[in-house]
């Protein structure tokens, strides 16, 4: 007992440090949760949340009968997954790269120059992708005007859209998230390389049986972490590049979510979707959790 109460009390600096940052994450993390019960809820602000009607589960299934449910998964499926399959082993090629990198001056260099647009906010980002792409007046539409040819209205694309949102995204993050990479692979033991360059390996040889092998571990916890938010697409960037014209390719379950709840005041349906991409994102997070776990021995728990 003497033992723990002195562990303690030399640890309470530690926790009175700690205490602001617990105190906001649960006034903002777990205390809204108990606003998770509107979905089950007939909710009217007039009523609150306690004296609000029950109804169960009626919409969750009025959003699975809506036409808009095939549309807002498939869309919001279609941008995460492309974006993971792009990205993720893009990030890891970039920092296999920059680690090859024997020029001090360059290397820094090329790290600020593809660190540097993670750190334009996404309201600037969206609008210089608008624009770029003016049809009228954008960069591509003058360079194609110079040599004789007409741009298209990229933004007015359905089948477009995707791919300046993914391509985009890699533009502006791949930078940054290639650094847990380039981190995982400072930490290897260079004993391993002299080794491998006494036995006669090339560069090639030393990044597949050296770097990659080591680095698996963090990749699969990061690719695990990615896929516990498949369908948690950010609102922001989607809603400043959609139209009336690319919408049915560009409308997510985010976007439907603020629709719903803050332009129609539809607030029970809008909290019933969230929770049940909440739950998906849960079950998919555990799920690939698990495969990993069973394949390469590496999981979040």
């Amino acid at each position: 007992m003497k033992t723990s109460a002195s562990s303690l009390k030399k640890s309470l600096p530690l926790y009175a440090l700690l205490l602001p940052s617990a105190l906001l994450l649960f006034c903002f993390a777990y205390l809204p949760l108990g606003g998770l019960v509107m979905a089950f809820k007939n909710y009217s602000p007039a009523l609150g949340i306690i004296k609000s009607p029950w109804v169960g589960f009626k919409h969750f299934a009025q959003f699975f009968k809506s036409y808009q449910f095939v549309t807002t998964i498939k869309n919001t499926l279609v941008l995460s997954i492309y974006g993971i399959v792009i990205s993720f082993p893009l990030a890891i090629l970039l920092a296999l790269m920059c680690n090859q990198l024997r020029n001090g001056l360059f290397k820094r260099t090329f790290q600020v120059v593809t660190y540097l647009p993670h750190f334009i906010s996404t309201m600037v980002m969206c609008g210089l992708i608008l624009i770029f792409l003016s049809p009228s007046s954008g960069l591509f539409a003058n360079i194609a005007r110079w040599l004789g040819t007409t741009f298209p209205n990229v933004m007015a694309n359905p089948k477009a859209f995707k791919h300046v949102y993914v391509w985009t995204d890699i533009w502006q993050h791949l930078g940054w998230d290639s650094i847990i990479y380039l981190a995982a692979l400072s930490g290897i033991d260079p004993t391993y390389y002299e080794a491998a360059t006494i036995d006669g390996a090339s560069t090639l040889q030393k990044i597949r049986h050296i770097d990659l092998p080591l680095i698996l571990p963090t990749a699969m916890i990061l690719l695990i972490m990615r896929a516990g938010s498949i369908l948690g697409i950010g609102f922001e960037k989607v809603y400043l590049l959609q139209n009336v014209q690319n919408i049915m390719s560009s409308e997510i379950i985010s976007t439907y979510v603020y629709k719903m709840g803050l332009q129609g005041s539809q607030y029970s349906l809008s909290t019933a979707i969230g929770l049940f991409n909440t739950v998906v994102n849960v079950i998919v997070l555990l799920f690939v959790n698990f495969i990993s776990k069973k394949t390469t021995e590496t999981s979040l728990l």
